[in-house]
């Protein structure tokens, strides 16, 4: 394969973000913007030097891969249109808004032997990567999510704009089954749940404390790992982590050398790797629905105290 000629649908913040990365990256060939508000596709396009669209289906003879960054109740439709014209696909997270939605794109992708890829960014995060060769059998995590309120998210609550990013994270970390899912959550300026709490109890019996708000001033964005000799503290915005041991008596703290990288970039490497090798996404579709499974029954869970 030569240049990979890629797409991008919808662009808005997330979106315009991907059309950036991929105008920068070498053997990759970013040919079209497509949007419904045709002015910002052609603004876009001509910043990164791509064709322009209204209409995702001029995209089908023209790319290898497309990203989708669309509102989350259309993923499903379009990601399924990509797929039945041979393009591999990242669709950005979550999935899709439903189970049966994300089972049938990764039947599709499978049966296609294309690339299906859920864009859950953190996994790409440098301090994400440089805590895993220090994990030893995790017994507690918590985790908090914090931030202020986006106008440009109206169709998804904390739990599946925000929340679902750490219970990714962890799922990928414990790799053990969800055994149990405590949760409370509120509306407070949205009609869906704006502040959000879960306890998951694994298998294993570990256990990840949950917490995701988007009507908080201050961005906060961290995770605590406490383990039988020691705890891992990471931050992901700054994408710095430390160990804490205890010697002799005291509690050391390490700082654990990270050499930072974009993790829009990484993320957007990766699957351009996948698409040329076929080999499988570090977040496929699989990955993508075991999220989405989880967040959803969170969903469940806090609807009766939310109204």
């Amino acid at each position: 394969m030569d240049k990979i000629r890629v797409g991008v649908v919808g662009v808005g913040h997330l979106g315009t973000i991907h059309a950036k990365v991929y105008s920068r990256l070498d053997n990759v060939k970013l040919v079209g913007i497509c949007d419904c508000n045709l002015e910002r596709a052609i603004e876009i396009g001509k910043k990164y030097h791509a064709a322009s669209y209204s209409d995702y289906e001029d995209l089908f003879d023209k790319v290898d891969a497309a990203s989708i960054a669309v509102p989350t109740s259309l993923h499903y439709h379009i990601a399924k249109d990509f797929l039945h014209h041979n393009i591999h696909v990242l669709i950005e997270k979550p999935i899709t808004k439903t189970l049966s939605e994300a089972d049938e794109l990764i039947e599709i992708a499978k049966e296609k032997k294309l690339i299906l890829q859920v864009g859950h960014i953190e996994r790409f995060n440098s301090a994400v990567l440089a805590i895993e060769p220090y994990l030893k059998k995790p017994k507690f995590i918590e985790c908090q999510r914090l931030g202020p309120f986006h106008k440009r998210v109206k169709d998804v609550g904390v739990v599946l704009d925000l929340m679902i990013h750490d219970i990714d994270v962890v799922l990928g970390l414990i790799q053990q089954d969800v055994v149990n899912i405590e949760a409370v959550g509120l509306s407070t300026i949205s009609d869906y749940e704006d502040v959000a709490n879960v306890r998951l109890t694994f298998e294993d019996g570990t256990i990840a404390d949950i917490t995701a708000s988007r009507v908080t001033k201050d961005v906060v964005r961290k995770m605590r790992i406490f383990q039988e000799d020691s705890y891992l503290s990471l931050d992901y915005v700054t994408q710095e982590a430390a160990i804490f041991k205890k010697t002799d008596e005291k509690i050391a703290r390490e700082k654990i050398k990270i050499k930072k990288k974009e993790p829009m970039k990484k993320e957007l490497k990766s699957f351009l790797e996948c698409v040329r090798t076929l080999k499988r996404p570090i977040v496929s579709g699989i990955e993508g629905r075991r999220a989405l499974q989880v967040a959803l029954e969170i969903v469940q869970k806090i609807k009766p105290s939310t109204h």
